[in-house]
């Protein structure tokens, strides 16, 4: 058994600012390897910009033989470099990929050998599968295990429901907080209402099927598996307690899918007065389940700001994304919000199917309609384990189509290598990468309407454009000087013998 390994997350270079959210998902398998008695080094390039000096120069200085790589989609060609880094230096150590774009990768590799066709996710399997000694896809909070074992199978699955190595609601409720002290949790600047904020993630799972939603074939992106509320409630304590934080910031999909959301929020507010201090707090929910009383909840356990993905103002996309959201729905979610006083962030994107300047122009009234506090709009990408890719068909070489079904609408788009394309994924206004396009429209011209409806719809609501910070440039002198900090943080645990075995 590995007694010893680096974990390492990628930049996000289509983000604005890097240093906003820390990934909690590698810090929570750090968390559960400190328990285990496995010593950690935790390299976090988040907005690093000479990211491959920095794994360059520890791959050459430190002892680490086996690394562990987290990924989201967008993250793969950083992830790829980072990986090509190790190998240059240490050409035998193991190196294991995880994270949300091995879990999609391998559930959209099983939708095309369930019906028998060999597709863009089964070609992107293969050719992580020729890269990494080891991949996990799903839970990897006990895989990692499997992984650091002497001899490991190429490929762990942490994404069967029926497989010890899924977490249960109970399993979820016991793991062991993020292991954020290995991050330099200082660095990361988020505020709510102007309080500095950090993020925590409470539950695990969308049960809903939207066309451009990744994960809709896997059980570990769609199946809901819910913390109980104490337990959520302990780690914000815990937060504030160690970090003296009074923001926080929930990371799941949708809040008010959970059954016992206004218990949870009761709970915060009794936590609060028990405490002497007041929370803010912010988070995503579900339009047309939210409700009256699940505001005023949320407003008086201190949350001032929701965001919701509306997506689109137009009926016919809203049908055609899946949403089960009407706009009427929509309508009533930001009447409800204004009634309890919530500011609402609007999350609209364009480049669905059957999208075109009629569509685009009709979100655009609809947003100027409602008024929302804040809001952003992206062109959507095809992500492996999406509907919008799973389900499309090659109908040119290099020219992927999805229809939906029920409205004939598609869906066209280009073929992309995940390990290498950066530009398929912007973050930034102005900096946009189309890889998609309707019937009504080509990509420069998503893009063109995509910029229009930010402009405009700021310029009419009086709403600043977001700015975020530069990144962070390692200093090092002939590759011989010492990691900061901020960026390399080493576990103090001590291994135990039997660990060892």
């Amino acid at each position: 058994m590995i007694s010893h390994i680096c974990l390492i997350t990628p930049p996000s270079i289509f983000l604005l600012d890097e240093r906003v959210f820390m990934t909690l998902g590698i810090l929570k398998i750090a968390a559960v390897l400190e328990q285990g008695g496995i010593t950690v080094e935790m390299l976090d390039l988040s907005g690093v910009e000479n990211y491959e000096q920095v794994v360059h120069d520890h791959a050459n200085s430190h002892s680490s033989t086996c690394y562990g790589i987290t990924a989201t989609t967008p993250q793969m060609p950083a992830a790829s470099k980072v990986y090509h880094s190790i190998r240059a230096v240490q050409p035998n150590a193991r190196i294991i990929l995880g994270g949300p774009h091995m879990t999609l990768i391998h559930a959209a590799q099983l939708y095309e050998q369930k019906h028998n066709r060999v597709g863009r996710g089964t070609i992107a399997y293969t050719q992580l599968q020729d890269m990494f000694d080891v991949m996990v896809a799903g839970d990897g909070e006990y895989a990692i295990f499997r992984a650091l074992t002497d001899h490991p199978p190429n490929f762990i699955n942490g994404d069967d429901p029926r497989s010890e190595l899924f977490l249960t609601n109970q399993r979820l409720t016991e793991l062991p907080f993020p292991a954020r002290h290995l991050v330099d949790v200082d660095s990361y600047q988020y505020q709510i209402d102007g309080v500095r904020a950090l993020s925590l993630i409470a539950q695990l799972g969308c049960p809903f099927g939207c066309g451009f939603c990744g994960g809709r074939m896997s059980p570990f992106l769609r199946r809901v598996r819910m913390r109980t509320s104490e337990s959520i409630v302990q780690e914000i304590v815990h937060l504030y307690e160690t970090y003296g934080v009074t923001g926080f910031m929930f990371y799941d999909d949708e809040l008010n899918i959970n059954p016992k959301f206004v218990e949870l929020m009761n709970l915060l507010s009794t936590a609060q007065e028990s405490l002497g201090v007041e929370f803010r707090l912010r988070g995503f929910i579900k339009a047309e389940l939210f409700t009256d009383e699940q505001a005023e909840a949320m407003f008086r356990a201190g949350f001032r700001w929701i965001l919701v993905g509306f997506e689109s103002g137009h009926e016919r996309i809203l049908i055609n994304i899946q949403k089960r959201a009407s706009q009427t729905d929509n309508t009533r979610c930001m009447e409800i919000a204004r009634r309890h006083h919530l500011k609402v962030k609007a999350l609209m994107s364009v480049g669905h199917p059957g999208e075109s300047e009629e569509t685009i122009r009709a979100t655009r009234d609809w947003l100027i309609a409602v008024k929302p506090d804040d809001f952003d709009s992206t062109v959507i990408t095809t992500y492996p384990g999406t509907p919008y890719f799973d389900e499309a068909v090659e109908t040119k070489p290099g020219i992927w189509t999805y229809t939906y079904p029920k409205t004939g609408d598609r869906l066209h788009s280009v073929a992309v290598d995940y390990r290498e394309t950066a530009e398929y994924y912007k973050g930034i206004p102005g900096e946009y990468t189309s890889y998609v396009y309707t019937d009504h429209l080509t990509s420069p011209e998503l893009v063109q309407l995509r910029d229009w409806l930010e402009s405009d719809v700021r310029q009419h609501l009086g709403i600043p454009y977001n700015t975020g910070a530069p990144a962070v440039r390692y200093e090092h002198s002939m590759g011989q000087g010492a990691i900061p900090s901020s960026i390399l943080r080493t576990s103090s645990v001590q291994v135990p013998e039997t660990s060892l075995k």
